[in-house]
């Protein structure tokens, strides 16, 4: 979940946001912790406890309304995986030389080797694990490069200062981060896999709650790391480069060296959002038929193979990376609202007790991201096409 949610479109959103609101961008970053945690804790749980994944949970609680979301899900999570799948290119190209087309498409091949393994499962969950913890080493390096003035953090961290003009703006960014953490797809990769491997049911509940709670952190301290890096070039007076925002925070802050890094970095993030995004997209519609269960791996490498092909096709603007962000992050009221009834219907969680602080803070989380998403949709979302 993790690795999913840390891909070229959270290096783009992050850098971008960061040179945007500087270091009030911190308060952006503790807001969608908090909401990341009140959505996750809650979907993991009723996942685990019904034994079923989110389309079927949403069937029962309304007949097609698994559908509807499968449906959200699937687009969203192929929108994103086209983006991950350009951003291994780049990661290539910035490594090897090599053309930015042809590295996609050597990225697609190692994801679907992934996929044919015997092994499939835990070669997934340890490739990723392994480049996670890379991707937050070498960041690091970079964070301490470029030097951040954190004193002014940790007080913009709790104490914004953004104009009235640039509000909605602020809100957006709230979406975007919260929509690339646990919008869409993602908060549902981490669901549906302990499922398959089998952690489910309510003595599973204790480390359910564990996972989903860390999964978030790791994902927040990716996402601040990187944020100082950024941070400290822009205090430092220099701009990012528009194209490619993150690559220029690695080159400001380290140099040459710095610009490698970043290839690792960015090759690291996209392939193992290319694995979650392609894996949990999938996992949305195999249930809905004994064919689609007995195929399901053949369809994840169709679908890692059409992101390729419509990327070669048609590339990856900073832009999109931003819109799908923010569109993931509308989905999640709907998602999380779906799982908070399901939470009380019997036929679906059995004799289990949702815990009333964790509805009420669904419930707020709910109510939050409807009011910033119906904000951003309005107001932000249609400056992206001017």
């Amino acid at each position: 979940m993790a690795t999913s949610a840390i891909g070229p479109g959270f290096l783009t959103q992050t850098s971008v946001f960061t040179s945007q609101f500087a270091a009030n961008f911190g308060f952006v970053i503790l807001a969608s912790i908090i909401l990341d945690i009140g959505a996750q804790m809650n979907i993991w749980r009723i996942i685990a406890v019904s034994e079923k994944r989110a389309q079927d949970i949403a069937n029962m609680v309304f007949p097609g309304l698994g559908y509807f979301l499968a449906l959200l899900t699937v687009i969203g999570g192929l929108a994103f995986n086209i983006g991950n799948i350009a951003g291994a290119g780049l990661g290539f190209n910035v490594l090897f030389g090599m053309d930015v087309k042809t590295g996609a498409i050597v990225s697609a091949l190692i994801a679907i080797g992934i996929f044919l393994s015997k092994e499939a499962g835990k070669a997934m969950d340890r490739f990723t694990q392994i480049l996670g913890f890379l991707m937050i080493g070498l960041t690091l390096y970079v964070a301490i490069k470029s030097a951040p003035p954190v004193g002014e953090v940790v007080i913009r961290t709790f104490a914004p200062v953004v104009e009235e003009k640039d509000r909605a703006a602020f809100f957006m960014a709230i979406v975007t981060l919260v929509g690339g953490t646990v919008g869409g797809y993602i908060t549902f990769a981490g669901g549906h896999r302990l499922l398959d491997a089998g952690i489910k049911g309510p003595d599973a509940l204790p480390q359910v709650t564990r996972s989903s709670v860390s999964g978030i952190l790791i994902t927040a301290i990716m996402r601040t790391v990187l944020f100082l890096a950024a941070f400290g070039v822009v205090a430092a007076g220099l701009a990012l480069d528009p194209k490619n925002p993150p690559a220029s925070v690695f080159k400001l802050a380290a140099g040459d060296i710095g610009f490698k890094l970043f290839g690792v970095v960015m090759w690291a993030a996209a392939i193992t959002s290319v694995v979650g995004s392609a894996y949990t997209s999938v996992s949305f519609i195999r249930t809905f038929s004994e064919k689609l269960e007995k195929n399901h791996k053949w369809i994840i490498i169709g679908f890692i193979l059409m992101s390729t092909v419509v990327f070669v096709l048609i590339g990856r603007p900073v832009k999109t990376l931003i819109l799908v962000g923010a569109l993931n992050g509308l989905i999640l009221p709907i998602a999380l609202g779906i799982m908070l009834i399901a939470a009380y219907k019997s036929n679906i969680v059995g004799n289990y007790k949702h815990p009333l602080w964790l509805t009420i803070f669904g419930t707020l989380v709910v109510g939050v991201m409807s009011y910033l998403g119906g904000v951003t949709l309005f107001k932000e979302i249609p400056k992206l096409f001017m």
